[in-house]
């Protein structure tokens, strides 16, 4: 164990972090403030006296400004603290050179997955249900449940089971336009996921998501992808029961083909890991993240892929993206999303600041430029190599970010539509999260969380403060445990079924 004397994690910083919490009339900075009530651990403390109006820093950045006065020693929240105008004065590649300084030259790796015709690697091996209205949600689930009731599965050691893509859309919406196009790319992008060995989908006939169409618009015409596609429609079979029992049957048609595809070396760059973060707290910012932003660098140095998203929990720390830009055109995709958001909540007479959530302000977030100085830890160092909307596939190696909202289900579903392999998710309050056909690995920031969860939680990283380990080590055992789990290892969220509930595709646009 080691001394947990109040965090500073710049010089400039005008608070200090408490990292065990601290009881009325305590004086843990030893400014001759006593406390007037307990205080949790995560939250700040005034180093210095701050004026009404004066920005307070963290991470050597404004995370806000007082709202009144406030004395050196006193507890700095929601009470006196609030969001402020951040700066949008962006060095676009400023950074880069370091950037590209801080990328590790490593060894290449292997792991043990699955080699797709297409040329794709997998870490999983399932047969992807995906309805393409809400219409057809109830037969792909009752027909998932059912097979996995009845024991087919059994017999086929190398197929990781049948899971059922259901969602709430698909109709009632424009058949054209930003809503449309992006459940389009989620359906097809789960359908293609290098995880999926083969793909049903299942409409009931007359819905505006039409298979046809979305065949035509991804150019499914060569005769191996057809091989991995079927479809049908609940009007042509015979109704409810009968596509049921449809489904089923084509599935035990399909698991002898599919289960053929055994485990094999795969390179490891060839992986694509979605980085995550939900239920924050005062520690995500010190441990987790920054040790993630560790594990992201080591990827990118072995020539694979780390997906950084939630767009309204990078903002205000956008800045830190952008100046290490490979480009301009890179840049400036990030600059109109961050754009675009502002605009979006506004038209719904909101505010990017309505994040952090009371699980976060309990934990000791204050504002959403605190929030995302933190999570912004999870991007690592390395250079930025490209931007890409909502559930677009993606192609680049290294570094890249995806426009997603912060609601962890949503993001998680967009990441691995655009061919996220597995999700690292980084949690200070807990989170029950899981996601298929990607599986998600979950680290607590703290001990408290990680004795709290233990069927939850993969990895604790609660030891950077309590028992001094390096972010660099705990970074390098979230790679093994990537690699590990890329192999079949199972994470917690696996083995206690969690995944079939958090497909959840982002709906944008008028619902008609």
């Amino acid at each position: 164990m080691i001394d947990q004397a109040p965090i500073v994690l710049n010089p400039v910083d005008t608070i200090a972090i408490l990292p065990k919490g601290a009881k009325k009339g305590d004086d843990p900075l030893g400014l001759g403030t006593a406390l007037p009530a307990n205080i949790m651990a995560g939250h700040k403390l005034a180093r210095v006296a701050h004026k009404t109006g004066d920005q307070i820093l963290k991470f050597g950045q404004i995370i806000g400004i007082a709202t009144q006065d406030i004395a050196a020693g006193d507890h700095v929240h929601s009470h006196n603290c609030v969001f402020s105008d951040h700066g949008q004065d962006y060095q676009v590649g400023c950074d880069l050179e370091l950037a590209k300084a801080a990328i590790p030259q490593l060894e290449a790796r292997e792991f043990m997955g699955f080699r797709r015709a297409n040329g794709q690697f997998g870490t999983r091996n399932y047969i992807a249900l995906c309805a393409t209205v809400n219409c057809s949600a109830t037969v792909i689930r009752k027909a998932a449940h059912e097979l996995e009731v009845s024991g087919a599965l059994e017999p086929y050691a190398n197929v990781d089971g049948v899971v059922a893509f259901a969602h709430g859309t698909g109709c009632g919406m424009n058949n054209q336009g930003t809503g449309f196009e992006i459940l389009q790319r989620v359906l097809w992008g789960h359908a293609t996921h290098p995880n999926v060995g083969a793909a049903i989908f299942v409409g009931l006939g007359c819905e505006v998501m039409q298979i046809a169409r979305m065949k035509d618009v991804f150019d499914a015409s060569n005769g191996a992808l057809m091989e991995h596609f079927h479809h049908l429609t609940i009007q042509e079979t015979g109704g409810t029961r009968a596509t049921i029992d449809a489904i089923k049957a084509k599935v035990l048609e399909l698991l002898p083909e599919v289960n053929k595809n055994g485990r094999e070396p795969c390179p490891a760059s060839e992986l694509k890991i979605a980085l995550q973060c939900g239920g924050s707290d005062g520690f995500s910012g010190i441990t987790a993240n920054p040790a993630l932003g560790v594990t992201s660098d080591l990827l990118v140095g072995l020539g694979a892929t780390s997906i950084l998203s939630e767009t309204p929990e990078i903002y205000g720390a956008e800045q830190l993206l952008l100046r290490r830009a490979e480009s301009k055109d890179i840049a400036d995709k990030l600059i109109n999303q961050i754009k675009w958001w502002e605009a979006y909540v506004a038209m719904h007479k909101g505010s990017l600041d309505n994040n952090p959530s009371p699980g976060n302000k309990a934990g000791g977030l204050t504002t959403i430029l605190e929030k995302s100085l933190g999570a912004v830890a999870k991007a690592g160092a390395s250079p930025l190599t490209a931007v890409y909307d909502y559930a677009e596939t993606v192609t680049a190696h290294g570094f890249v970010y995806m426009d997603t909202p912060g609601y962890d289900p949503v993001c998680a579903t967009g990441q691995i539509a655009g061919g996220a392999h597995m999700v690292v998710f980084t949690t200070g309050r807990g989170s029950a999260f899981g996601s298929k056909p990607a599986p998600t690995i979950k680290v607590a920031t703290n001990d408290v969380l990680f004795a709290a969860m233990p069927d939850d939680m993969d990895v604790n990283c609660g030891d950077i403060l309590s028992q001094g380990v390096s972010l660099e080590d705990k970074g390098a055992e979230m790679l093994e445990m990537i690699l590990a789990v890329a192999s079949g290892q199972k994470t917690k969220s696996e083995e206690l079924g969690l995944g079939d509930n958090e497909f959840v595709p982002w709906q944008v646009g008028a619902v008609m």
